[in-house]
């Protein structure tokens, strides 16, 4: 029996998605740029997605810019907003635990002139909203804060720091990377302050190669591509049709009957806690409940290392993550878990546990008692 625990890398695609995905690949195959009937029906599936996605956020279908993941969205979110705004200041906030799609592309903007503070996190991986405030400044033009930390789990009060953002300068953007929330969370940029959201449709069922950032028609940006003015020019070349129409399938699929999904999540979650409590030399490093993300587990095992870990649960067929999937090239310690202050000796003994609507009860019991017949063996090879 395989055991999928690592829907935070990416997920198993819902079958009407994919069936949709595959109606317009071989039938509704046209240009939405092209003048006829195919074109046309091409064009209506990106306009039913933008509508299907706005309703989510409660925004208008225009302020929605379909990009190939979360990736992409990012790294646009902040070097299009921040070159477009540059007159106003080069002064930038993020954190210390962000994804490698923030990292670079911030150092990239450094690399332009821009200087960026990194806010710290306590144990549990949030940041100090004093600190924030204390770290805005005349010239600072653009925060970036993730929504839900992809390594463990963390819930940032994304309302309470636009709130803070605001009051101290209503004219800097919020960046939020939600591409670990949307879809687990109910999200609403107009009420909660954010004026840039980033999502990425392969975390939620959806294919991979697309997502979209959600963009506030107030804030100034740079388009990404110049070409032929797609997407009223801010991503111009023909869009990934197949791809929004089954990003905007898997949205609606996410938010029917929603709080349903993930009270099942937020059990899940509860029960891998409470069981990993049974499993001799291990930390737990996510929070219990609706202090953090109802799909993502961090759990750190003492005397082996996670790689050595990971494919030894692979071999009964358990499927878990070391780490942010995006980072696995470039392997390196963990910021997130540095910043949390895990041990030193634990921070490559750790491995994330994250679930999706496909996952039950049973299968967390399967993967205790695979922990529990691995762990000791291989702890004594590792000593020997």
């Amino acid at each position: 029996m395989e055991v999928y625990f690592d829907n935070s890398a990416t997920t198993k695609v819902f079958p009407p998605v994919a069936d949709l995905v595959m109606k317009v690949m071989t039938e509704d195959y046209g240009n939405p740029s092209a003048k006829h009937g195919k074109g046309m029906r091409a064009e209506q599936y990106i306009k039913e997605a933008a509508e299907i996605i706005a309703g989510t956020l409660k925004v208008s279908p225009k302020e929605i810019i379909f990009t190939s993941g979360g990736s992409e969205s990012n790294n646009m979110a902040l070097t299009r907003t921040a070159i477009a705004n540059k007159r106003a200041g080069s002064h930038i906030i993020s954190t210390s635990i962000e994804h490698a799609s923030v990292y670079n592309p911030l150092a990239y903007l450094e690399e332009q002139g821009f200087e960026v503070t990194y806010l710290p996190v306590d144990h549990d991986g949030h940041i100090s909203l004093e600190d924030l405030e204390n770290a805005i400044r005349e010239d600072t033009i653009l925060v970036s804060i993730m929504y839900v930390n992809n390594e463990i789990g963390a819930v940032e009060p994304v309302e309470e720091i636009a709130k803070r953002i605001k009051k101290k300068n209503p004219a800097i953007l919020f960046h939020v990377d939600g591409i670990q929330a949307y879809g687990k969370f109910v999200i609403r940029p107009k009420r909660q302050g954010i004026d840039l959201l980033s999502v990425s449709g392969h975390k939620i069922h959806a294919p991979k190669g697309i997502g979209f950032l959600y963009v506030d028609s107030r804030v100034k940006i740079k388009p990404l591509i110049y070409g032929g003015g797609q997407q009223r020019g801010m991503r111009s070349g023909t869009e990934n049709v197949p791809g929004i129409a089954g990003l905007g399938e898997a949205a609606r699929e996410m938010y029917q009957n929603h709080g349903e999904k993930m009270k099942q999540l937020y059990e899940l979650k509860d029960y891998m806690i409470k069981r990993l409590d049974e499993v001799e030399g291990t930390t737990v490093n996510s929070l219990p409940g609706e202090l953090s993300a109802p799909q993502i587990v961090s759990a750190s095992f003492s005397g082996v290392r996670s790689e050595v870990l990971l494919h030894a649960l692979e071999d009964k067929g358990i499927y878990v993550s070391s780490g942010s999937a995006c980072s696995s090239n470039h392997p390196a310690v963990s910021g997130t878990l540095k910043g949390i202050g895990v041990k030193q000796e634990l921070l490559d003994s750790t491995l994330r546990f994250s679930f999706g609507v496909f996952n039950t009860k049973n299968e967390v019991d399967i993967c205790i008692a695979a922990l529990k017949e691995l762990l000791p063996v291989l702890r004594r090879y590792q000593r020997g």
